[in-house]
């Protein structure tokens, strides 16, 4: 019986050694030597990992940089120029600045103007809801207001505000990684440009209902009657789908656009407030009329 055991430990020892030996050649023969440069600009990453430059990680893009050789269409939405200007030193490659962005919420169908017509009694998540029904409201665009948005920002960027309904972002700490675009099933939100001194304007609306049924959802609703993109001078607008929008890369900021819709659905942030208009100025009095000159002096002159 001894004899036995001790023939299955010296086997199963050599087995062992046979199989270590046999992989240490096969990892020493498809070894990957990694580029060193990797670990230097994943250092230099925030760390964030939340998937904003379209990449699974921060090692990830750091990986897709040094192996492109080329930071064309790269950016770190976390770091922004200022940690791409790093990874360009670091990899002597050229860096194009890009104009910060932030999400921005496009809805403007708050609890006072787009009334509850239905109660959603199920899993308190946007895209649950989104799979079963269009909403409490009828509008089969507008935001949901169960917070899927909020639960995905990383960054604790974005709060769903009890009394309006909707999603509300923190300019100071949004960082425009895209995580809650995603979130979204409806497609509220959007990345665009912060613009310069922070100023942006935007159509808060997603309806593509028309005008009239668009307006009885949500009387903040656009309701595509094109007098934003008939005002506009810099051809900024277009209206499809009973739906306007506003291109940040052609918009001037004029604010034309803004006092011309009828609804507000286009959004005017951080600007000066409008110079109040001039009030109407009275009308003067009619001049006295001048007295109906005498009958015999019209006969004198008629002689």
């Amino acid at each position: 019986m001894s004899n036995i055991i001790l023939i299955t430990i010296v086997t199963m020892s050599v087995l062992g050694i046979i199989l270590a030996m046999v992989l240490y050649l096969v990892a020493k023969k498809f070894k990957v030597e990694e580029d060193p440069r990797i670990d230097i600009i994943e250092a230099t990453m925030p760390g964030a990992n939340c998937g904003g430059c379209g990449f699974a990680g921060c090692r990830d893009f750091a990986t897709a940089c040094v192996k492109a050789g080329s930071l064309e269409g790269k950016f770190c939405p976390v770091g922004g120029n200022a940690v791409m200007k790093i990874v360009g030193e670091k990899l002597g490659l050229q860096v194009e600045e890009k104009a910060p962005s932030i999400a921005v919420v496009r809805c403007n169908g708050n609890c006072d103007v787009r009334p509850r017509t239905s109660i959603y009694d199920g899993s308190s998540s946007c895209r649950v809801s989104a799979s079963l029904y269009n909403g409490d409201t009828d509008c089969a665009f507008g935001c949901l207001g169960l917070g899927d948005c909020e639960a995905a920002c990383p960054f604790d960027s974005i709060k769903i505000n009890r009394t309006t309904g909707l999603p509300e972002v923190n300019p100071d700490t949004c960082t425009a990684c895209g995580s809650c675009v995603s979130a979204c099933p409806k497609q509220v939100i959007e990345l665009r440009p912060k613009g310069p001194k922070d100023r942006r304007l935007f159509v808060a609306c997603r309806n593509k209902d028309k005008g009239g049924v668009a307006r009885k959802a949500c009387t903040n609703a656009c309701i595509g009657c094109k007098k934003c993109e008939k005002v506009c001078n810099f051809e900024a607008i277009s209206v499809t789908d009973n739906l306007a929008y506003i291109d940040p890369a052609k918009c001037r900021l004029c604010r034309k656009c803004a006092a011309e819709c009828p609804t507000g659905a286009i959004h005017e942030v951080n600007f000066p407030p409008r110079p109040p208009k001039p009030a109407a100025a009275p009308a003067s009095p009619a001049a006295p009329a001048a007295p109906a000159a005498p009958a015999t002096e019209t006969l004198k002159k008629e002689e």
